[in-house]
């Protein structure tokens, strides 16, 4: 396929087309509490199974319509799931069912799936709905028994529905559940919960109020966790952290010294489930009394309730349930007698399968290490995306005194570089908090290289980062000039500044600048210093990582757009949408923003077209248009051909369609940059900063002979990205021979592998590599250090 990464493993490799689903029938459930992008997960699992061949059922209602039968079990279509992608919730209905719970219950059931020979079952919800489905497996061979014992089914049946195969996806907006980094809804309810928080804070601080908020989660803490490291809260209370005795008189100082700072508002932030020391409840309104009565404070306490799992799923969710339902298909038909029950799960970038009894067994490990107070068991069990998101905020919440900071008489720099992202600013003072933590002096860079070499650099303290985590753009300035023009003047303010180390956070640019720096350091000495580049840019085009900070935040302005301009035409005739997106020659944003908002083609300059394939597009979906699908979408990268323009898509389209469909064209433009940094980039943005930080503070003291601070090896020259599992620091220099500089790319992109993904859910028939699908991994009990997970 055009612009797809050549396969490692040549012998190896598995395609789509050599599964088969005929003959086979699967049935989709949600139950238990709803999470938004449940409709992307049944989305996919419908559209997946009806590409291989395979039928479909929905069931209606949860475990209680298995149990009902009737008519909550009903054959899908692919129309059936059309317009479901940015519906929040659960269209096909969740309950909890007691019945199911009783052997009875589940012989009903049982004998309503036989009856429609469904021997693959879907499910997506908590860890209590995906425990009952593997019982039901357990069980599945003596229930046939019993059903042809009492003459409701005869041998034939039995025989030919005799292995029942169970794939569960984790939907849960509290993300408690072991072996998964995410759960399908979790990135939607902390959006919820940062839209809330940062309404909030205008009030607060024009009334320089104390708010306390509450926000779900009654046995894990992670809502409450990350949603605090995202907005900057002044202190958090989770289940797995009880706050030591004494805790009372510690918050208030807290409250008081930043105050005191010149802060006009606290948030504090309260997972319902919050216990102290004792096992006693920490409630919002405890918490309020006390900040009244010992500080005298304006407070406030809102509770967010039901708001936080409702509302449209955020491109995240949507994607990863996609992903999720894809993948749960692909297992459900590789499945086997011998194959566990497995559970389709997310770890850093890339989906894998889990035996569900393990992950199971593990979430229920927490449950008991929390109950016996081994409260550093339950985080470790948690997993190694919890505990690192734990050590940051202790790393960022906390103001030492001058006492208790080491001087190490380093000056580290910190700068944006290129065009602003959403999530730089919450990188830049997480970089700054923890540098002067770790004793340095932190500088500032205003506008990039350009006010580098103009001597814009100033010290930048502990308070002059308060609130910029949720600022869009970069408060520092940024510039794309280079620094190779320069780079006397430059080398001259690090010397007057003794400047020892630098951290750029920046997109293609910023890797251009390190690279020229590193070049640079055999003829300036200056340049003989630990130097680090975060990646942050919308385009997510630097080589060497996954993500880039400000990606997900553009991401869900595309899809939210897409969604409201797809609504525009709500009640009239069928109509379809052309819409240009940013990137320059990288086309993720328009890849990936097609999957999450169910686009029907996608333009990029990765896998080049010509113009039987637009024709091939448009045949495509005037054929659809002509059943009771109203609505298309198309996308096109704004670089991704130099003649096919928009305008020249738009027309062909409208010619082309005339009869069935109208077109409207729409460029999304600066759109896409701007705006408040999405909970995602946040957290990213403050956890590899502070990352970044940490590995500045061990270079310089490898680097510090003599007196002085002298690296030039490549090491000491990175950039630090995620990939595919982890966090990775690589050299500058060895990134260069993988980067296209003529089109600001990387040679290999990852994301191209979702492409295929995409033309699936979109009806076309395509070749789809899965040779990273079908290994079933077992639930890790040691996990990577903290700090090396995301």
């Amino acid at each position: 396929m055009a612009g797809m990464a050549p396969p490692t493993r040549q012998d190896t490799r598995k395609f789509i087309e050599n599964l088969t689903g005929t003959g086979k029938s699967i049935a989709v459930l949600t139950s238990g509490g709803d999470a938004q992008g449940m409709n992307a997960a049944v989305r996919a699992v419908v559209r997946m199974g009806i590409y291989v061949g395979a039928k479909v059922y929905f069931i209606h209602e949860g475990y209680q319509g298995m149990v009902d039968g009737g008519g909550n079990i009903k054959e899908a279509t692919w129309e059936s799931v059309s317009s479901m992608l940015q519906v929040g919730g659960t269209v096909i209905g969740s309950a909890r069912c007691k019945e199911f719970r009783t052997h009875e219950g589940r012989l009903k059931a049982a004998h309503n799936l036989v009856q429609r020979g469904i021997t693959n079952l879907c499910v997506i919800g908590g860890d209590g709905s995906l425990t009952g489905a593997n019982l039901f497996r357990e069980e599945w061979s003596g229930l046939l028994d019993e059903l042809q014992q009492q003459g409701l089914i005869d041998e034939a049946a039995a025989s030919s529905n005799s292995e029942l195969h169970i794939v569960g996806m984790v939907g849960s907006i509290d993300n408690d559940f072991c072996g998964t980094d995410m759960t399908i809804g979790t990135d939607s309810a902390l959006h919820r919960i940062i839209e809330v928080v940062d309404a909030i804070m205008t009030t607060a601080q024009s009334h320089q109020r104390t708010f306390v908020l509450e926000v779900m989660g009654r046995h894990c803490g992670y809502l409450a966790l990350v949603s605090a490291l995202a907005c900057g809260a002044d202190w958090v209370f989770i289940p797995e952290m009880p706050p030591e005795d004494g805790w009372e008189d510690n918050m208030c100082q807290k409250l008081s010294e930043n105050r005191d700072y010149k802060k006009r508002l606290n948030i504090i932030i309260v997972a319902e489930g919050a216990i102290d020391s004792h096992n006693k409840s920490i409630t919002a309104d405890y918490i309020k009394d006390l900040v009244v009565r010992c500080l005298g404070f304006d407070t406030r306490v809102t509770i967010l309730g039901h708001v936080q799992r409702g509302g449209t799923p955020s491109a995240f969710d949507r994607i990863l349930a996609s992903r999720m339902g894809v993948e749960a298909v692909l297992a459900l038909l590789e499945a086997s007698a011998s194959t566990p029950a497995c559970v389709v799960s997310l770890v850093g970038n890339q989906a894998v399968r889990l035996p569900l009894m393990e992950c199971v067994q593990m979430t229920q490990e927490v449950q008991k290490a929390m109950d016996e107070k081994k409260f550093d068991e339950a985080v470790r069990l948690r997993g190694g995306s919890f505990e690192n998101n734990l050590s940051t905020y202790r790393l960022l919440s906390y103001r030492k005194s001058d006492s208790e900071i080491p001087n190490s008489s380093f000056n580290v720099a910190v700068m944006n570089v290129g065009a602003p992202a959403a999530g730089m600013n919450a990188a830049v003072r997480s970089a700054v908090r923890v540098g002067i933590t770790e004793g340095h002096k932190m500088f500032a860079v205003n506008d990039g290289f350009e006010g580098f070499y103009k001597g814009q650099i100033k010290e930048i303290k502990w308070g002059d980062v308060g609130g910029w985590t949720g600022q869009g753009g970069s408060l520092l300035g940024t510039k794309r000039t280079l620094p190779a023009k320069h780079l006397d003047k430059i080398a001259e303010q690090m010397r007057i500044h003794n400047i020892n180390a630098l951290l750029v956070i920046g997109g293609f640019e910023a890797f251009e600048c390190l690279l020229q720096l590193y070049e640079a350091r055999a003829d300036y000495e200056e340049f003989c210093i630990p130097m680090c580049m975060l990646p942050a840019t919308i385009s997510n085009n630097v080589c060497g990582t996954d993500l880039s900070i400000g990606a997900d935040t553009s991401l869900n302005a595309i899809v939210e757009t897409c969604d409201r301009i797809k609504q525009s035409a709500s009640g009239t005739k069928r109509r379809v949408f052309i819409i240009e997106t940013m990137g320059g020659y990288c086309g993720y944003l328009a890849s990936v923003g097609g999957l999450a908002a169910g686009a029907d083609a996608v333009y990029i300059y990765e896998e080049p077209f010509d113009i039987r394939d637009l024709q091939s597009n448009v045949e495509h979906l005037t054929q659809k248009m002509k059943t009771s699908i109203q609505r298309g979408l198309v996308l096109r990268n704004e670089s991704c051909n130099e003649n096919f323009t928009t305008d020249f898509i738009y027309q062909l389209y409208s010619e082309e369609g005339r009869g069935v469909f109208d077109c409207r064209k729409n460029v999304l433009g600066h759109m896409q940059q701007g705006g408040a940094p999405s909970p995602f980039d946040r957290n990213f943005g403050t956890k590899i900063a502070a990352k970044a930080m940490q590995w500045i503070t061990k270079t310089l003291k490898e680097s510090y002979k003599g007196g002085k601070v002298f690296a030039n090896s490549e090491d000491t020259a990175c950039l630090l990205g995620m990939r595919r599992r982890a966090m990775v620091f690589q050299p500058v220099s060895q990134l260069r021979d993988e980067t296209d500089f003529v089109h600001r790319i990387p040679k290999e992109q990852w994301w191209l592998k979702l492409r295929p993904l995409m033309k699936i859910l979109a009806k076309y028939k395509t070749s789809y590599d899965v040779s990273d699908s079908g290994r079933l991994e077992h639930v890790s009990r040691v996990r990577p250090k903290a700090a090396d997970a995301i």
